[in-house]
C-alpha cells in the first residue's frame, strides 16, 4: 500500500469526509494556559495548519487584534468563517505554509508539525525562523508518541526535536504537558521557542 501524498487535497478530502480525529473541538487547554499569559493583544500571531482552529477563535475572543489563521484546506477556512458567523476579525489564508510570507511576533503550532511527513522537518525549521521576527517566538505542542508511526500523526523525541531546532531557536521550554486531553495524556510536550 503507498503512503498517501499529503497534500490539500488530501486535507480536503479529511474534512468533506469529517475524518479529523485530530481535532479536540475547542482550545486545547495547554496553548489556553500559554494564551492567558500573553499581556500584548496587539502582537502578530500566525497559526498554520489551522483546521477548524479553536485557538484564534478563543485568541479573539481575548481581544487579540493581529492574527493571521493559514490552512491548506479551504473546508478549514470556510468552517471558521461559519462557526464564526462571518464576523472575524483575523486574516484568513487559504495556502502553503512553505510559500507563505509575512512576518510574525508569535507563532502558534497545534497539530501541524506531526500532520506533515517529517522528511519536511528541516524544511519546516527553517520557515519558522523566516517568518518570525528576531527574537519571536514558535510554541504550541509536540506528539512525543503517536497510535500509528505510519501517521499523520508523526511523532518524535524531546532529543530530536531540541537538536532540530537548536541552529535557530534558544529552547526556553519543552517540558510533558500536565494538561493534555486524556487520549493524548502522556504523549505532548508544551514548547516555547525564542527566534535567534
Amino acid at each position: 500500500m503507498t503512503e498517501p501524498e499529503l497534500n490539500a487535497a488530501f486535507w480536503s478530502e479529511r474534512y468533506r469526509t469529517n475524518e479529523t480525529g485530530w481535532d479536540v473541538g475547542s482550545v486545547s487547554a495547554p496553548l489556553k494556559e500559554y494564551f492567558d499569559t500573553l499581556r500584548d493583544k496587539n502582537i502578530s500571531i500566525l497559526i498554520p495548519g489551522a483546521g477548524n482552529c479553536y485557538e484564534g477563535e478563543y485568541l479573539l475572543e481575548q481581544g487579540f487584534t493581529n492574527i493571521t489563521i493559514l490552512d491548506y484546506a479551504p473546508e478549514a477556512i470556510e468552517g471558521f468563517k461559519k462557526r464564526m458567523k462571518n464576523h472575524v476579525k483575523a486574516k484568513l489564508i487559504c495556502g502553503d505554509f512553505f510559500t507563505h510570507k509575512g512576518q510574525y511576533d508569535l507563532i502558534i503550532e497545534q497539530t501541524f508539525f506531526c500532520a506533515l511527513n517529517p522528511v519536511l522537518r528541516l524544511d519546516y525549521a527553517a520557515k519558522m525562523h523566516e517568518l518570525l521576527r528576531p527574537g519571536g517566538y514558535l510554541s504550541g505542542l509536540l506528539f512525543t508518541q503517536v497510535p500509528n508511526e505510519n501517521g499523520p500523526p508523526f511523532g518524535g523525541t524531546k532529543e530530536e526535536y531540541k537538536k532540530l531546532f537548536s541552529p535557530d531557536f534558544i529552547t526556553e521550554k519543552m517540558e510533558p504537558c500536565l494538561n493534555s486531553i486524556k487520549p493524548r495524556a502522556g504523549r505532548e510536550l508544551f514548547f516555547i521557542l525564542k527566534r535567534k
